[in-house]
């Protein structure tokens, strides 16, 4: 790496990675300050250490695979844990320089993003369902992803709309993507 881009790289005022096979080859000092590692603690090391649980590295994993696939990009914004276990949102964005194996060598970017969306404790069906909400998937459309009865997707809104203080639908999701609620 030439000297400007090594610069560019360790200096960015977000989070980088490059990744091989969800693997961390490399990180910026501003990712092992975001999450609580020395570089030599994550180089090597799965992003799974990341992650609030295995399924959710997994999950988030099927679904970054899917839509990297033809157009190498993927971008959300997800629950991360740092090192001393605590959670925090955070942005992400992906480019994988092998669009037919998407994993197998990417670029990450990663922003904390808690000052406006703070991390209300849930449990890992209510992420789920949090997530594909703040995504703008309808109660079926979720409930067909998940395998479960929009029924079911209903009564975990409810104790979403219950946590987060929410009067209705529009204020949940405001909750959830951390737009302020006047």
């Amino acid at each position: 790496m030439d000297r400007f881009a090594a610069l560019a790289f360790e200096s960015a005022p977000v989070g980088l990675i490059y990744a091989e096979d969800r693997v961390i080859q490399r990180c910026n000092a501003r990712f092992c300050e975001m999450f609580g590692f020395a570089a030599s603690e994550l180089q090597g090391h799965s992003l799974s250490k990341l992650y609030p649980s295995s399924e959710e590295f997994q999950r988030i994993g099927q679904i970054g695979a899917e839509k990297m696939r033809g157009l190498g990009r993927y971008a959300d914004e997800r629950i991360m844990r740092r090192k001393d276990g605590s959670l925090f949102w955070c942005r992400v964005r992906g480019q994988s320089l092998d669009l037919d194996q998407p994993f197998a060598k990417s670029v990450w970017s990663f922003a904390d993003i808690s000052d406006n969306r703070p991390v209300t404790e849930l449990t890992r069906r209510e992420r789920q369902v949090a997530q594909m909400l703040a995504e703008g998937l309808t109660s079926k459309e979720i409930a067909r992803r998940l395998e479960i009865s929009p029924r079911t997707v209903e009564v975990y809104r409810a104790k979403l709309m219950d946590k987060f203080g929410a009067r209705n639908g529009l204020e949940l999701v405001a909750h959830l993507a951390g737009i302020p609620i006047a």
